[in-house]
């Protein structure tokens, strides 16, 4: 998703080339040639150093890794894919009404800077056991009482016994940047923010076409705001026109049965590839 994010905002690498292949064949790096830009293929838990220090002046990495890390980034947009959660899990047969049973307990995470800043809000005291991996396995083979994981389904944690207690964060990818870029560089990011915005927007969004009866028109403008207002073209047949808008997709479906309800017919619905607001 990460690199996708680049070449939907029209960024072309050098040989086309991804993560997978690069870290294969040893290359690390690689140069877009139609933007000022060059990547750095980096594990997760570096990105955060490596802007912090300069060697890159922005990354696109999980929240949750940023606040773990603490380091001094600015984040700059979030990105809305690589949507998780960190939680608190225990055992499923395990008697759990509040925080407060992990009491003198010991917690298995990756986590143990986001999991301490939360017991110590939480006013609670317990044994944090650093882990690097299979965090969800630490109650079965008895290295802990509970685990604080990353989860996105919840299949892993079923999986292995465990059910979900306390969200401590949500976390998704973010664009994080330097805090001390000069105005040049500044400028570029600005340009590829704009860029990314532009793909992120259009992800929410589905262009849409439909004939109404003209005496529907303004109830069917009242369903359909768009942007500013849709547009409205007449057709061949006397009393009907053409209606185009935008549609957010939360509320997609939700629009469309009223569209279907008020007369509406022939409901075309686009997907858009980039949308400057």
């Amino acid at each position: 998703m990460k690199l996708k994010i680049l070449r939907e905002a029209g960024i072309e690498l050098s040989n086309g080339m991804n993560p997978s292949t690069s870290l294969r064949a040893g290359k690390l790096r690689a140069e877009a040639y139609n933007f000022p830009l060059e990547v750095l293929f980096l594990r997760d838990d570096d990105i955060p150093q490596y802007v912090e220090d300069g060697v890159a002046d922005a990354g696109i990495v999980g929240e949750n890794i940023i606040y773990e890390t603490n380091k001094k980034l600015k984040v700059v947009e979030k990105l809305g894919f690589g949507k998780c959660r960190l939680s608190i899990a225990v055992p499923k047969n395990a008697e759990y009404k509040s925080i407060k049973e992990l009491r003198g307990k010991k917690i298995a995470t990756s986590y143990p800077v986001i999991l301490s800043k939360y017991l110590k809000k939480k006013k609670v005291e317990a044994k944090i056991e650093t882990v690097s991996g299979s965090v969800e396995i630490a109650p079965s083979v008895g290295l802990a009482d509970a685990i604080c994981d990353l989860v996105s389904s919840g299949s892993t944690l079923f999986m292995n016994g465990l059910k979900e207690t306390e969200v401590i964060m949500r976390s998704e990818a973010v664009f994080v940047s330097g805090t001390k870029l000069d105005k040049e560089k500044s400028a570029i990011l600005k340009k590829l923010l704009f860029r990314i915005k532009a793909v992120k927007k259009s992800r929410h969004n589905k262009y849409v076409l439909l004939n109404a009866p003209n005496e529907k028109l303004d109830v069917i403008c009242k369903i359909l705001p768009g942007m500013k207002s849709p547009t409205i073209l007449p057709l061949a047949e006397k009393g009907w026109s053409s209606v185009h808008s935008v549609i957010d997709e939360e509320k997609f479906w939700e629009i469309i049965e009223q569209l279907k309800d008020n007369g509406a017919q022939g409901i075309l619905v686009v997907p858009i590839e980039k949308m400057i607001v």
